[in-house]
């Protein structure tokens, strides 16, 4: 039909019927839309037509087009083979680029069709008329790496300019298109694009075409008695110079097909003795007609195009793969549909990158985990940190007795220890992730871990600033009234504040509970080169109000500490070391609080580098309990190891107090103990508490003396001397201790003037003639004894804290003794005549 003119072939085809003889069948029909026309109404005059080169998917309708067979198989054909394709390479999800044309969306519909239900998803399906830079932006934008297209030659040059611009070629993408193209079909279109020759080949490499086979690649004979190679070589030599057709095989394989096709006929109809012939035929024969439709449906031979079989009037042919390599078509496999099997030429193929591209950017999850080493590290470092609070346990308890520790309420010291092996126990949760456990069981540790650090920091500044409480409570007594406050208390004190902990984190826990979250990051390519994509992950322990809950409990820490560091500033003047600790606590919380700000705001920032926010956070808490127990601890085992009794001392006792006045208005002053009495309060106390130690060993010697007396009178002749010299001593002791400078010196002047008597001296102002007489007898020794001993115990007992010397009796309230009141002595105690 020349010129693929509807009129003109349908107008030679009314002719030849009318006009020529009878025609059996029809052979022809290269134009689709002639072809069309002519298959449709073949069905009225019983003929059969057999194309060699109408590709057009439409006449494979069978409803419409009944009568027509085709040797060449039809542009659908290559989906089967292109799903083949798919499979082998393992790609399951593509998109298509379809040129608005008929023939091109048809194949697409067909497509579609053949890819439902095989597990294959086309993600993306684009179509375009001239412009079709805008649907290959698309395809780009749906991360499609498989593109199937249908378009022409001119529309192909477009396209893979557009692919170059969006960076759609290489190692990643692969593009699948007609393979009908002419040779070197670029050249006759490159100058209508606006792309540039090297750049329209760099997109080109590497694309595979599918187009069906023009002539069998095998060395079998057909049925003609030729081999394909020798079918070809003749057939170039009768060619000669003229131009060559793709479907001259198939032109060739429909002549035996029709001719095969009438034999079956003629077979059929000698076997039937229906005493007709293939001459019969008329174009009213239905009968025959019927026979001869049957008769081609049962073809099946070799050819040299392949195997010629028929299904549905569709030739199951071989379908070819060339790839685009270094500007020139490749034959790379081939489909044989009859079979259903794909034949890869070994080795012919070439990927840009080192394997397949991949269907999609491959997303591999990545867990941003903690790092190993820096978790090993820490660790040590954190178990480090807890033998050393074991060994200040250790040296709190064994010096539990000792003065200085004993002073520094060793149950408190208990407690700190605790709250600072609890928070380094802490550390070894917070590196545990999902590299090390499961999601169940980290979500475990988001609570364990909150609940050991709030519980261990409380514990710890909750027994530090109980001691210091203490101390407050002592010293800023305005009264000066003793006042005894046991560790329980403070223990009672402690456990309140753990128990508001305990409140806060079981309403927590039951209300809200922290569970595991998992943020996404955005993807990074692959640090090793591979054709994926990392997306990063970290795991969370959050909950819908975290903000809400660690704002009320980085508000109780924050009164805790604040309250400690009152209690600090309260008592910095009570410099004792054994119980004030108000400069160490300062120290502690100044440290603490810097240190967990900074922690706190820097591991907000680095929340998506889960090795430096662990990093971070795990420096904070071993810096944090690592100086509050050295702090607390340190000063003592130095102390105890250099000077024992000095810690205990009160070398400068100094403090504040409020005092109201009289009137309605309220002002607050500050009084302080002069800094010259101090030091003389302090040399009278540590001389008070030497003298002590004398008076407990007189003590001893007059008890003795006193026993010698009562159980041996009658052999007991004199008195050591000795013993006159200790009662002196103890009448010193006395006015020293209780009595001012001046009453020191009337002491002192009176014992001058009145020098003890020596042992067995006589008085000059008197004689006596009996020795019995004599005032050193043991009986005047007795009875000077039993007068002076009771006046010697109450002469000294207010040194001890016994009654006061101006008590008419001692049994005087102790309230009135020197330790509650100063009064000065009311008489001097005069020793004469021993």
């Amino acid at each position: 039909f020349p010129q693929c003119d509807n009129a003109k072939g349908l107008k030679a085809f009314y002719d030849a019927i009318k006009y020529g003889p009878n025609h059996l069948m029809v052979f022809g029909g290269v134009c689709a839309t002639v072809t069309s026309i002519i298959a449709e109404s073949l069905k009225g005059w019983n003929l059969v037509q057999l194309s060699f080169a109408a590709t057009t998917p439409e006449l494979a309708d069978k409803k419409k087009y009944p009568y027509f067979f085709r040797t060449v198989p039809s542009d659908n054909a290559v989906n089967p083979a292109i799903l083949k394709l798919l499979k082998h390479y393992h790609w399951k999800r593509v998109g298509t680029l379809t040129q608005d044309v008929q023939r091109f969306s048809e194949v697409r519909n067909d497509l579609t069709g053949v890819l439902y239900g095989e597990d294959i998803e086309i993600s993306d399906t684009e179509s375009f008329s001239n412009d079709p830079c805008t649907s290959v932006k698309k395809l780009k934008g749906n991360d499609v790496r498989i593109i199937l297209g249908q378009f022409d030659e001119e529309m192909a040059v477009k396209v893979f300019c557009c692919a170059y611009d969006e960076e759609m070629y290489g190692s990643k993408y692969q593009w699948i298109i007609p393979g009908w193209y002419e040779n070197l079909w670029w050249e006759s279109w490159i100058n209508s694009s606006q792309c540039l020759s090297k750049n329209l080949l760099a997109a080109m490499e590497g694309y595979i075409g599918v187009d069906f086979e023009p002539l069998s690649s095998t060395k079998n004979k057909t049925i003609s008695g030729r081999t394909p190679q020798q079918y070809e070589k003749e057939y170039n030599a009768k060619r000669g110079d003229g131009q060559s057709s793709k479907f001259h095989g198939y032109a060739y394989d429909g002549i035996w097909v029709i001719a095969t096709t009438l034999q079956r006929a003629m077979k059929h109809l000698n076997s039937t003795n229906m005493h007709q012939k293939i001459e019969d035929f008329n174009y009213t024969n239905h009968k025959l007609g019927k026979i001869f439709l049957n008769a081609m449906n049962e073809t099946r031979f070799f050819g040299v195009t392949g195997e010629v079989v028929f299904r549905n009037g569709e030739r199951m042919g071989t379908i070819k793969f060339t790839q685009f390599q270094e500007q020139k078509e490749v034959k790379v496999g081939e489909y044989n549909a009859v079979h259903d099997n794909l034949v890869i030429i070994d080795n012919s193929i070439r990927f840009q990158g080192l394997e397949p591209p991949k269907d999609k950017t491959i997303i591999q999850e990545e867990l941003r985990k903690i790092s190993l080493p820096l978790y090993s590290i820490l660790s040590a470092l954190t178990i480090l940190g807890m033998i050393m609070a074991s060994a200040f346990l250790f040296f709190n308890i064994k010096n539990r007795n000792q003065k200085l520790i004993k002073m520094s309420s060793p149950y408190m010291n208990n407690l700190i220890i605790l709250g600072g092996m609890l928070s380094y126990a802490s550390i070894f949760l917070f590196g545990l992730d999902g590299s090390f456990v499961s999601e169940k069981t980290f979500e475990t540790l988001c609570t364990v871990r909150t609940w050991i650090l709030t519980v261990g920091y409380t514990t710890a500044f909750g027994a530090m600033f109980a001691k210091t409480w203490r101390v407050h409570a002592i010293f800023k007594n305005v009264k000066m009234k003793k006042k005894i406050i046991k560790d329980q208390k403070l223990l009672g004190i402690v456990g309140g504040m753990l128990l508001i902990d305990l409140c806060i984190l079981i309403c927590w826990q039951v209300v809200d509970p922290l569970r595991r979250t998992v943020e996404k990051y955005n993807m990074e390519p692959d640090p090793a080169g591979r054709d994926i994509s990392i997306r990063p992950i970290l795991e969370h322990c959050e909950n819908t109000h975290m903000t809400i809950w660690l704002g009320i409990v980085y508000a109780y820490k924050g009164l805790l500490m604040l309250f400690g560091c009152f209690l600090a500033w309260e008592t910095r003047n009570v410099s004792i070391p054994a119980l004030n600790d108000s400069k160490y606590i300062g120290m502690s919380v100044y440290n603490v609080g810097i240190m967990c700000i900074i922690g706190a705001a820097v591991s907000f920032l680095t929340r998506d580098q889960p090795n430096v926010q662990f990093c971070i956070v795990a420096l904070v808490i071993i810096f944090c309990s690592t100086i509050t127990l050295c702090l607390v601890f340190v000063p003592k085992l130095i102390t105890l190891r250099t000077n024992p009794d000095a810690a205990t001392q009160n070398r400068r006792f100094q403090f504040t107090q409020n005092q109201k006045k009289e009137d309605s208005k309220t002002s607050t002053s500050v009084t302080s103990v002069n800094q010259a009495s101090t030091s003389r309060l302090e040399g009278l106390q540590s001389e008070n508490h030497r003298l002590r130690m004398k008076i407990t060993e007189l003590d001893k010697d007059l008890e003795e003396v006193t026993m010698q007396l009562q159980d041996t009178p009658e052999k007991t002749t004199y008195i050591k001397q000795n013993h006159y010299q200790d009662l002196n001593d103890i009448l010193s002791i006395r006015n020293f201790t209780d009595g001012k400078d001046g009453e020191k010196a009337i002491l002192k002047n009176h014992l001058d003037q009145n020098p003890p008597a020596q042992w067995g001296s006589s008085d000059p102002s008197r004689t006596s003639k009996d020795p019995i007489e004599d005032i050193n007898s043991p009986e005047h020794i007795q009875r000077r004894l039993s007068l002076q001993l009771p006046i010697l115990h109450h002469a000294y007992l207010p040194s001890i804290g016994g009654v006061d010397a101006s008590c008419a009796s001692p049994c005087v309230s102790p309230s009135a003794s020197p330790r509650h009141r100063h009064v000065p002595p009311s008489f001097r105690v005069m020793v004469s005549g021993l």
